[in-house]
């Protein structure tokens, strides 16, 4: 667990916890709002960001992403994950009562990390132990989910349900994409019938004329490329119904474009990648509020605008008075009519010949903690990936000659 005064540069991928013990020099002692090295969110942040919640925002539902463990990968067994499952259901139950709240599960949730066996795999190697608790507090216990939605969620920990007339969300669990899975190795392509069961539900959305809000933790662009590829199409066939996706994972502020697979030159889908709570590594904390097309007969549930707010860490540990502060919005930051997948075109081709306003996306890609530079090769990699919605395919976008594309870190 953090710990205020540990070690912050304690040798190790994650540190400023109660075993690294403490620093010889002063200046390596971890904050007690948190710290920018591999270290990340103490609990009371997580507490007074839900009470900031609590007293700050109209809010009336909830989206997260996934990755409620530590980065201590090394050291966590089923149990710690069970433990943090509940305990982070506790805090919105406490603080937000009476809002639903939607999960979409990460990939440190399993124990090891990364390993989500197919549904096929039983026994002592199945992955029943998380999904069951997964089952139990988001439906039993919470009420956040109808009990119709334990099938799939026992089968690939993945489901769907209506938020409210007119608007689905489906929650599917990237894992069987993540080319860190092992488990994979024995069948990419749809090893969990998740694609085949998210065709399912979008053509009965598309019947009832719902509209589809998509849900995950592993961004679509960094998927494995057959899984990613056949996702692709599926967004692409039912561009009309899916009208904003939310993911998460990179722990940076971003967004991926689809575009329509015949000629990868219309603008059809925006992924909304929100940044993280964690300051692992080297960022301010985060969360975002987005503004929807409101609960009305015939409302077309797009994202009209979005407000990102962080925890200026630097601050909060000179003063000890933490304080969550306006970063940005997205159509005063980027002058935007609206937020259409055609706007945030305009935006990207926008980065591409103005460097100023690149250089806002890329102060906000690290939530306004910015430790470096950014040259042309890394400028144009952060731009195709904002065109590279397909998992290892950056041909969707164009790399100036004599640059190489490099993929983004990942947790």
């Amino acid at each position: 667990m953090y710990q205020e005064g540990a070690n912050a540069v304690c040798g190790e991928p994650l540190c400023c916890r109660s075993n690294d013990g403490k620093p010889t020099d002063p200046a390596n002692a971890a904050g007690k709002w948190g710290d920018y090295r591999d270290c990340d969110t103490p609990k009371i942040v997580i507490d007074n960001l839900m009470q900031h919640l609590a007293q700050n925002e109209k809010i009336d539902f909830v989206y997260v992403t996934g990755d409620l463990p530590a980065h201590n990968v090394w050291n966590q067994s089923r149990d710690d994950q069970l433990d943090i499952l509940r305990e982070v259901a506790d805090f919105f139950v406490r603080y937000l009562p009476g809002i639903k709240v939607y999960f979409a599960v990460g990939n440190h949730e399993s124990a090891p990390v990364n390993s989500f066996p197919p549904p096929y795999v039983t026994g002592k190697n199945s992955i029943s132990w998380l999904y069951s608790v997964m089952a139990e507090t988001w439906i039993d216990k919470t009420n956040w989910l109808p009990k119709d939605t334990r099938s799939t969620i026992m089968q690939g920990g993945f489901y769907t349900t209506v938020i409210h007339p007119g608007l689905r969300v489906v929650s599917l669990n990237m894992n069987f994409c993540n080319d860190q899975n092992w488990w994979l190795q024995i069948n990419e392509t749809d090893p969990a019938g998740e694609l085949q069961w998210l065709m399912n539900v979008l053509q009965q959305a598309e019947d009832k004329k719902e509209k589809v809000h998509i849900l995950g933790h592993i961004p679509p662009g960094s998927c494995a490329k057959v899984w990613t590829a056949n996702y692709y199409k599926i967004v692409d066939r039912y561009e009309s119904t899916i009208v904003a996706q939310f993911f998460g994972h990179t722990h940076k502020d971003e967004f991926e474009l689809f575009y329509d697979v015949d000629t990868l030159k219309r603008p059809t889908n925006v992924v909304y990648i929100g940044g993280s709570v964690t300051t692992y590594s080297q960022i301010n904390p985060s969360y975002r509020v987005y503004t929807v097309d409101g609960n009305y007969s015939g409302s077309s549930w797009v994202v009209l605008d979005h407000a990102t707010h962080i925890l200026n860490i630097t601050e909060a540990n000179l003063t000890d008075k933490p304080k969550w502060q306006l970063e940005y919005t997205a159509k005063s930051a980027y002058g935007m009519e609206s937020l259409l997948p055609s706007d945030w075109e305009k935006v990207v081709q926008e980065f591409k010949k103005n460097d100023a306003m690149f250089m806002k996306y890329y102060t906000y890609y690290y939530k306004s903690h910015v430790t470096g530079t950014c040259d042309d090769a890394c400028k144009a990699s952060m731009i195709c990936s904002c065109q590279s919605a397909r998992g290892g395919d950056p041909s969707l976008c164009n790399i100036p000659a004599g640059l190489k594309y490099e993929e983004r870190r990942l947790c």
